[in-house]
């Protein structure tokens, strides 16, 4: 089992910039991917970026690349998200997850095992 707990989220005016954390506990990540999803009202759940632990490579949703960064640390078991130029339009509830590295795709919410109970980003226009 993967425990998953977010934090960083708030209101924010459009311009400006948010740091998620989502700290990880349970089990060595290594043979992990980390992700970040998002969900907005009446919208499905969306796929933002994701980071293979064990290697560092990082993956990105088109409407982020150039705006948002996802990173990890080891030494905290903690992966981040860093969003800058925040618009409207990312406003959601934001999801950490963590799932196996060999599965299915890494694009797709239903291949990641693992999810934090999500918090609320708003940004305002």
């Amino acid at each position: 089992q993967v425990q998953l707990v977010e934090s960083g989220g708030g209101l924010v005016q459009a311009g400006g910039s948010l740091r998620l954390s989502c700290a990880a506990s349970g089990r060595t990540l290594s043979n992990y991917f980390m992700g970040w999803f998002r969900q907005a009202p009446g919208k499905e759940r969306e796929f933002v970026a994701t980071i293979s632990w064990g290697v560092g490579s990082t993956y990105y949703a088109d409407s982020v690349k150039g705006r948002f960064t996802i990173s990890r640390d080891n030494a905290k078991n903690t992966v981040y998200l860093q969003m800058n130029s925040l618009k409207p339009e990312d406003t959601a509830v934001y999801y950490c997850a963590a799932r196996r590295t060999f599965g299915g795709s890494i694009y797709s919410a239903t291949q990641y095992d693992y999810w934090g109970q999500g918090t609320q980003v708003t940004v305002s226009s």
